[in-house]
């Protein structure tokens, strides 16, 4: 016991002294990878809008100013995170995933050049391969974020998913890019990525009907970020991300904070 007692009392003050030495966190530059919630979020077409309503605003009756507004938000819409749960029966929900595999070293793979010319664009393995081939493997426990260049149309629905229309028969309407079956596959046999994320309205492209990656993936236990925003303004590697989904308890997603520290000399 007194052991333990001189072990707590040192960590303490070490961190009173890390308090007065320097910051909380290193220096470097916050980015925001989330866009907000509002009625222009961008929503699946068979998912309802987001709805924001007032409950009170205002000065009270006492004197004081005062708001509270509630509002309405499917899972699976804006910035969001997938839990494996979203594809995979047994998996983990979003309330099950441990805090460390919500945060990491992230990477940027820019395919912005091919996707941009094809709105059905796939992944491929030969994309993270040729970055590999020029950043060095991805490493065990990293973020990997596939970068389209559709953040540049949010919010036109119609540009960043290929239709504005709403309802089921909007579905087969929707032209964006995703993440190839075979890629999806290829990292799980071969990396031990942490998560992966996109800046489009789903790891899977527009024109998927069987949404294998997110079976591929989820099965693994990896989940997806997508609706990701500002991958333009960060660095091929040396971020690091955390993504703090809203903590539903059975839930299949929700909507997601995404934050990234890049270093000094990364930006």
């Amino acid at each position: 016991m007194k052991k333990t007692l001189l072990i707590v009392s040192a960590l303490i003050c070490f961190g009173c002294q890390q308090a007065a030495d320097q910051p909380a966190f290193p220096d470097g530059t916050w980015l925001d990878l989330s866009y907000d919630y509002s009625s222009e979020t961008i929503y699946w077409p068979t998912s309802e809008p987001f709805r924001f309503d007032t409950v009170f605003a205002g000065h009270t009756e006492a004197g004081f100013y005062y708001t509270a507004y509630q509002f309405c938000s499917a899972e699976h819409g804006g910035t969001h995170m997938d839990a494996p749960i979203h594809f995979s029966e047994g998996k983990k929900s979003v309330d099950q995933l441990p805090i460390e595999q919500l945060v990491g070293p992230a990477v940027v793979i820019d395919v912005s050049t091919r996707a941009l010319r094809n709105p059905d664009y796939l992944v491929s393995v030969d994309d993270i391969r040729l970055w590999e081939s020029s950043h060095g493997k991805l490493a065990d426990g990293q973020i990997v974020l596939l970068k389209t260049g559709y953040g540049q149309f949010w919010p036109d629905a119609e540009k960043y998913m290929g239709t504005a229309e709403r309802g089921p028969e909007a579905v087969a309407k929707l032209h964006f890019p995703g993440l190839a079956p075979a890629a999806a596959t290829w990292l799980v046999e071969n990396r031990n990525i942490r998560m992966i994320g996109l800046d489009t309205p789903s790891i899977d492209y527009g024109q998927s009907t069987l949404y294998e990656s997110h079976q591929i993936l989820f099965e693994a236990n990896i989940s997806a970020l997508e609706n990701v925003a500002n991958l333009d303004k960060l660095p091929l590697q040396g971020a690091y991300v955390i993504a703090l989904p809203m903590k539903i308890k059975d839930g299949s997603g929700g909507p997601v904070r995404i934050a990234a520290w890049i270093p000094p000399g990364n930006e």
